[in-house]
C-alpha cells in the first residue's frame, strides 16, 4: 500500500474550482444573482464532490495500509469512475460491485474505470439491495480480503469533512444549492453551515422520505437545523432519467450560461432552480451559489 505522500500530492493537485457569476434574463427579472461554484474543475476524473467526499476516506484507507479499495454503483456511476481513477493515481487495487448486467462492462464510464485497473463484479437489482446488510458485505470481504469498503457514492461519515471543507472557498450568500443523490455531500455541507446561509438540495432521484433520513442518518444534527429543504419534484422520474425535452433545456441553460453540464446531476439540479426561480420561490436580492458537483463523463449516457 503507498504511503500517505502519494495521498497528498493527488490532493495537492486540485484545479480551480472557481465562482463562475453567470447572467440570465430571468435572474435579472427576479432581482437575484447566482454564481456557480466549478468544482467540476477539481480534476478531470475524480471530479467534484467525488474529490471532496473521498478525501479523508482514501486516507484513512491508507492508513489502515488496506489492501484495496471496494465500493459500489451502477452502470454509469460517478463514484466508481473517480474511485478508479483515485486507485490508479494512488497505486491501490480497485474492485466496483456495479448493479446491472456485464453488457454494461463496455460502456465509457465502464471502459474507464477498467483501464485504470477496477475489477468488476455485476449483481442484480435484487442483491444490489443488500449492500448495507452485514452477511452480504462479510461475502465481499471474504472475496476481497483487506480491501476497505466505502458505501455507495461514497457517503459515509468520513466523508463529510472532505465536503464542509468547501465553506472556507464560498463567499456570505443566502442560498447554497446542489444536486442530491445519496446525501453525502449534503450532509457534508450541513455540518459546517453558516447561520446565515439555507442549503437547498435537488433530488435528482425518487427521494420522498427516506432521503431526508439519509442525511439524517450521516449527520444526526441535521434533523433538528431549520437552514435546509429538499426539493423533491425535479427529479424527471427518477435516477439518470431525463426527457428528450429536458435534456434540450438541460443543453439551452447550458450554452445560455456559458457552463458544461450533464443530464444526471448538476443539469437537472440546475434545470430545477431555474424553473423555481421562474415560479418565484426564491426572494428577490437573494444572492445564490450553485454548487456544479462535477461528472460531466455522465454525458456520454
Amino acid at each position: 500500500m503507498p504511503s500517505l505522500h502519494r495521498w497528498q500530492q493527488l490532493y495537492d493537485r486540485a484545479g480551480a474550482s472557481v465562482l463562475q457569476p453567470v447572467r440570465h434574463a430571468l435572474l435579472d427579472h427576479h432581482g437575484l444573482t447566482l454564481h456557480i461554484k466549478r468544482d467540476d474543475r477539481l480534476h478531470a476524473f475524480i471530479s467534484g464532490n467525488k474529490w471532496r467526499k473521498l478525501k479523508y476516506v482514501l486516507r484513512q484507507a491508507l492508513s489502515e495500509r488496506a489492501a484495496g479499495l471496494l465500493s459500489f454503483g451502477g452502470a454509469w456511476s460517478n463514484h466508481l469512475h473517480a474511485l478508479a481513477a483515485a486507485g490508479q493515481a494512488l497505486g491501490v487495487p480497485t474492485a466496483g460491485i456495479v448493479r446491472g448486467e456485464p453488457e454494461y462492462a463496455g460502456n465509457p464510464t465502464l471502459s474507464d474505470a477498467r483501464a485504470w485497473g477496477m475489477t468488476l463484479e455485476f449483481v442484480d437489482r435484487q442483491s444490489y439491495r443488500r449492500r448495507h446488510e452485514a452477511d452480504f458485505l462479510a461475502g465481499l470481504a471474504a472475496r476481497h480480503p483487506g480491501f476497505y469498503i466505502i458505501p455507495e457514492g461514497g457517503s459515509c461519515v468520513l466523508a463529510l469533512p472532505g465536503v464542509a471543507e468547501l465553506w472556507r472557498e464560498l463567499p456570505p450568500c443566502e442560498e447554497l444549492i446542489l444536486p442530491v443523490a445519496s446525501g453525502g455531500t449534503l450532509a457534508g455541507l450541513l455540518s459546517a453551515r453558516p447561520g446565515r446561509t439555507r442549503v437547498t438540495g435537488y433530488a435528482v432521484l425518487k427521494g420522498q422520505g427516506w432521503l431526508a433520513d439519509t442525511v439524517h442518518g450521516l449527520y444526526a444534527p441535521a434533523a433538528h437545523d431549520p437552514g435546509w429543504q429538499l426539493r423533491l419534484n425535479h427529479h424527471g422520474g427518477g435516477y439518470a432519467k431525463c426527457s428528450p425535452a429536458d435534456r434540450a433545456a438541460i443543453t439551452e441553460l447550458s450554452e445560455a450560461l456559458a457552463v458544461p453540464l450533464e443530464p444526471v446531476y448538476s443539469g437537472k439540479a440546475l434545470l430545477g432552480l431555474f424553473r423555481d426561480i421562474e415560479a418565484g420561490h426564491y426572494a428577490p436580492g437573494s444572492r445564490l451559489i450553485f454548487l456544479h458537483t462535477g461528472g460531466l463523463q455522465g454525458a456520454r449516457s
